[in-house]
C-alpha cells in the first residue's frame, strides 16, 4: 500500500471546519479527533459535526474516538458518515465484537493504543482490523512532541503486521513533521496523521505534499 497523509482537524479553525478542509485537497482522507473530556481531559466534535463535516467534503472521514464506552458509542460516528472509526482498545470492552460492527456497519475498523500500551496482547486481534494505530504522544492535545520511545513499537507492529501477512494499514499519529516523519516510515508506518505540522503552514496542501515526498522516499 501507499503512503496516505491524513490531516486532523484539531489544529484548524473550528468556527470554519468546511473552509479549512478545503486547504487540503490532496490528501487521502479527514482525521477528526472526537474527545469526551473522560478518557482524555479535552472535549471536541461529536456525531453531529461529523455528519455535517462528510456532508461538505469528498475526502472521507477518520474519526478517532478518545471516549470512554467505546462499545456503546462507535456506531453513531458509522452512521455520521465515517468512513473510518479508530476505537481506543484501553476503552473497549470487546474489541473483536466492536471491530467486527465497525465494519458491519460499513467503516473500516481501527484500534488505536496509547504510548504505554503494549501491542504484543493485541497480535492475534490484528486480522480483525483494517488500521492499527500507534499514538506517538498522549492523546487529548495536539500540538505535542513526537515520543522517539514509540518507535519500537511501531517496528514490531509492522513485524506482526507482516507475519500474518495481512493488509492492515499501520497509522502513526502525535508530533507527525518534516522532522519525523521519516523515523515513523522507516519503522514501517504508511499512514500518518499530521495536525498542527498542516495546519500551522502558510499553504497546508503543499505541507501535505512535502509529507507524502519524505515518507515516500524511505519506502522506495
Amino acid at each position: 500500500m501507499g503512503i496516505q497523509i491524513t490531516p486532523s482537524i484539531l489544529n484548524a479553525d473550528f468556527a470554519r471546519l468546511g473552509e479549512e478542509v478545503s486547504r487540503i485537497p490532496g490528501a487521502d482522507w479527514v482525521h477528526v479527533d472526537v474527545m469526551d473530556n473522560h478518557f482524555v481531559p479535552n472535549l471536541t466534535l461529536g456525531p453531529t459535526m461529523v455528519e455535517a463535516l462528510a456532508r461538505s467534503t469528498d475526502l472521507p472521514i477518520d474519526a478517532h474516538l478518545m471516549i470512554e464506552d467505546a462499545d456503546r458509542n462507535a456506531a453513531a460516528y458509522v452512521e455520521a458518515g465515517a468512513a473510518s472509526v479508530t476505537f481506543h482498545v484501553e476503552a473497549a470492552k470487546a474489541p473483536v465484537r466492536l471491530a467486527r460492527e465497525i465494519r458491519a456497519g460499513g467503516a473500516r475498523a481501527s484500534m488505536a493504543l496509547r504510548p504505554a500500551t503494549p501491542i504484543e496482547p493485541y497480535e492475534e486481534l490484528l486480522p480483525e482490523l483494517d488500521m492499527l494505530l500507534i499514538m506517538t504522544v498522549e492523546p487529548g492535545f495536539g500540538g505535542q512532541r513526537f515520543l522517539d520511545l514509540c518507535l519500537p513499537k511501531i517496528r514490531a507492529a509492522r513485524a506482526m503486521l507482516d507475519r500474518h501477512g495481512i493488509e492492515t494499514w499501520l497509522q502513526v499519529d502525535g508530533g507527525v513533521s518534516l522532522e519525523t516523519i521519516e523515523r515513523c516510515a522507516e519503522a514501517g508506518a504508511d499512514t500518518f496523521v499530521a495536525g498542527s505540522a498542516v495546519y500551522s503552514a502558510d499553504d497546508p496542501d503543499r505541507m501535505v505534499a512535502e509529507l507524502r515526498a519524505a515518507a515516500e522516499a524511505v519506502r522506495a
